[in-house]
């Protein structure tokens, strides 16, 4: 079983930035993606950004395209978002997520592995 830790929300301004980081206990052999969702209250879940490991391609959700960078650290087996420009409409519980097959990339039902998630906030 792979586990997946996040850290780095928190509260912060408009206009503000934040860095999210996903820790992994372990990256298996194969897996296929690892990716950040986020959730607001009352709301489904959102995919927002997610690399694939054997080529680097990375797809955005077009609420975060040109605010977020979704980067992963393959020796530190770690992923990061880093998130830029950020607006009240951003504020969600963060998860990050893994797959192991190919597919919808953005597709929360496709992935395998998740963390717990961690709190953005943003207001003034």
């Amino acid at each position: 079983q792979v586990q997946l830790v996040e850290s780095g929300g928190g509260s912060v301004q408009p206009g503000g930035s934040l860095r999210l980081s996903c820790a992994a206990s372990r990256f298996p052999q194969g897996y296929y993606g690892i990716a950040w969702f986020r959730q607001a209250p009352g709301k489904e879940r959102e995919g927002v950004a997610c690399i694939v490991r054997h080529d680097g391609y990375i797809t955005y959700a077009d609420s975060v395209k040109g605010r977020f960078t979704i980067s992963l650290d393959n020796a530190a087996n770690t992923v990061y978002l880093q998130m830029d420009s950020l607006n009240p409409d951003d504020t969600a519980v963060y998860y990050c997520a893994m797959r192991e097959y190919s597919g919808m990339l953005l597709r929360a039902k496709e992935f395998q592995h998740w963390g717990q998630g961690t709190q953005v906030t943003v207001s003034s």
